[in-house]
């Protein structure tokens, strides 16, 4: 991991005098905001009295604060335990609460609802958990072949994960999980661990199956083995959203002439299944520039990354990275027939403030970090690539 890391540091430090916000990155996020702005323009009224799109300005509009503010700030006070363990109290806190005082949406209590605003106390303490395995890790590296730091580690994710699952909400477990399973990746863990985590997470599947998981969520599991199944009734999500991602076709129906979205056949279609009404009227073509762009934000992600002035910087760079393209995938997935409808976002443009405040969060911490990253000369950086 060291001879790893110095090489692309060198191949990826970011020249002098470029340290702060990465404006290449924001270039490549503002037409992914865009994109999601314009797909649910048309959509109907909330409770609250005002449309997707009006209300999604505001939250962009609140989350572009918070990503300057974090990317200003002197942000290694997050290094400190005492920080971090008292935002993971926090939060872990917030979760138990949920269970007495949360508003229940489609059978699931994962918000607070505070007049016409909503907040979800998981999308936050995805965060908190990447911050935490980042401060764990890096500091046992050395030793991280070693099984029980595995263990240790799983616990940290483990608390959240269940108090997440329990609401129920499967699809932020499983995000947590991958994202502890992603940075135990990237820390170094033995190829023999990975085996033994295997064989624990299958047989906690079997027992989940039989003594924990709701019937929609098996429904859901047997829509992924066969995405026909049930097409009426636990399938009819899944389905329609598949008709509308292949009857975009080439070029797509063009802006405001998405019929699955419009007539309401789709369900959901400004959240979980923004991407199918986005490729309906977007098309093949659409699709490709999206999936670019979501490909380049992460290549920045992890360029900066790379140049961390220590492991746990570094770290958090993966770990966020991890956390995108988790929720990215699954998303398009399940959108796409291939995964179960696990209830995922989108980032940067299903509809919601949680996971847009969550979002700009993360990657505002990244450019307080990137501010004191290591730096090299353009001059040093160009030998590197010569050299190659």
């Amino acid at each position: 991991m060291s001879a790893l890391r110095n090489r692309f540091a060198a191949m990826s430090s970011v020249p002098a005098g470029e340290a702060g916000i990465d404006w290449l990155l924001l270039l490549f996020l503002l037409p992914i905001l865009a994109a999601g702005l314009v797909t649910m323009k048309s959509f109907g009224l909330n409770p609250a009295g005002l449309g997707f799109f009006e209300r999604q300005l505001i939250w962009i509009g609140l989350s572009l604060i918070i990503f300057f503010i974090f990317g200003s700030l002197d942000i290694r006070f997050l290094k400190r335990t005492g920080v971090l363990v008292s935002l993971f109290l926090f939060f872990s806190g917030l979760l138990v609460i949920i269970f007495v005082l949360g508003h229940a949406t489609h059978g699931a209590k994962s918000w607070f609802s505070l007049g016409g605003f909503s907040f979800q106390p998981a999308d936050f303490m995805k965060l908190v958990v990447i911050l935490i395995l980042a401060k764990y890790f890096s500091r046992r590296h050395v030793e991280i072949r070693n099984i029980k730091h595995i263990f240790i580690s799983g616990l940290y994710a483990l608390i959240p994960f269940l108090l997440v699952f329990l609401q129920p909400d499967f699809g932020s477990a499983i995000i947590i999980f991958l994202i502890w399973f992603g940075m135990a990746l990237v820390s170094g863990i033995s190829k023999k661990h990975l085996l033994v985590i295997f064989a624990i997470g299958s047989v906690a599947f079997v027992g989940l199956w039989f003594f924990a998981f709701h019937q929609y969520q098996k429904d859901r599991i047997i829509n992924f083995l066969n995405p026909l199944y049930n097409i009426h009734g636990s399938g009819y999500n899944a389905y329609q959203s598949t008709i509308a991602v292949g009857s975009g076709q080439i070029f797509g129906k063009g802006i405001g002439y998405g019929t699955q979205s419009r007539l309401q056949f789709l369900p959901e279609y400004q959240t979980d299944f923004i991407f199918a009404a986005f490729a309906e009227e977007w098309g093949f073509v659409g699709v490709l520039l999206l999936f670019l762009l979501f490909g380049l934000v992460v290549w920045r992600i992890l360029r900066t990354a790379l140049v961390g002035a220590s492991n746990f910087e570094m770290l958090y760079g993966m770990g966020v990275a991890i956390f995108f393209m988790s929720h990215f995938i699954i998303n398009v997935g399940m959108n796409m027939g291939l995964m179960p409808v696990t209830g995922i976002t989108l980032p940067f443009m299903s509809y919601g403030g949680s996971h847009l405040l969550t979002e700009f969060s993360a990657l505002g911490i990244l450019m307080g970090m990137r501010r004191y990253s290591r730096t090299v000369h353009r001059d040093v950086l160009k030998n590197e690539f010569v050299g190659m």
